[in-house]
């Protein structure tokens, strides 16, 4: 997942310690979603793909098993921190904006993006770089959070701690809108590609609820935004501390926002 400086910083850094423990639970929780999807386009050997806004280094990794050492993949990311240990013969690692800079030269049989486009300012001219840089019957997945559909923490809310569970997932979202996160982006993306003249355009959704991972990933998230959270008035320390204690006892029934993915291809 990119790291893209609104202006107000960005909220989940890539240089955090954190944030190599969000991306291994992202991935233990996604991957399973996304190769889904980029095995039903049919990414095969030789193809070349641009992974945007990398974050760590598992779907680079699924991405090169796929095309095999006559393919290529390009990982890029404001923040390559956690993706450069994996450039090598198949896998090339470029620091890269994805709405500023120009995209990585050659053409693409596949551009993916996962939970990247809500944090970038200038969404519409990120959107538009992906699609130029699709090869003729190349493919564009797109797979983005809504935390609006579904903004509970604990869509159970059976008690104080689910409450104050559902409390902090607020504050959370707050704090993402606030540095110009679009929550509602998700759903927006089966328009979006299909606005972009792209055809064959399908999407669906997912997201866990009670998971190991689910656990992780809250804990090693509310850390990363513990001092904005206690800055803004949203909780106190000790809430927080309380809420922490409550997601490592295990009780809760944690969800995450829902992944929406889309893909289209272009003729």
């Amino acid at each position: 997942m990119t790291t893209h400086d609104t202006g107000h910083g960005y909220l989940l850094d890539n240089r955090q310690q954190e944030a190599g423990t969000r991306f291994r639970a992202l991935s233990e929780l996604l991957d399973p979603v996304t190769f889904r999807h980029v095995d039903e386009i049919g990414v095969t050997a030789g193809m070349r793909c641009w992974e945007v806004g990398a974050g760590g280094p598992s779907v680079p990794l699924g991405l090169a098993e796929r095309v095999g050492p006559a393919g290529t993949v390009v990982a890029t990311d404001i923040d390559v921190s956690w993706t450069r240990d994996v450039a090598g013969d198949v896998v090339e690692v470029l620091q890269h904006d994805v709405a500023a800079d120009p995209p990585p030269p050659g053409g693409f049989d596949l551009v993916h993006a996962r939970l990247v486009l809500l944090h970038v300012t200038d969404r519409a001219e990120a959107l538009r770089r992906m699609v130029g840089a699709l090869r003729p019957g190349g493919s564009l997945l797109l797979e983005e959070a809504d935390p609006e559909l579904q903004p509970l923490l604990c869509p159970e809310e059976s008690g104080p701690a689910q409450q104050l569970a559902n409390r902090l997932r607020s504050g959370f979202r707050s704090l993402m809108a606030g540095r110009g996160a679009d929550l509602a982006y998700g759903r927006t993306l089966p328009r979006l590609l299909r606005e972009a003249g792209l055809d064959d355009v399908r999407a669906d959704a997912y997201f866990p609820i009670t998971a190991p991972a689910c656990a992780v990933l809250e804990t090693a998230t509310v850390q990363q935004i513990r001092r904005g959270l206690v800055t803004e008035g949203i909780a106190t320390d000790d809430e927080i501390d309380r809420h922490l204690g409550n997601v490592a006892g295990g009780g809760l029934d944690l969800a995450t926002a829902p992944m929406i993915s889309a893909w289209g291809r272009r003729t």
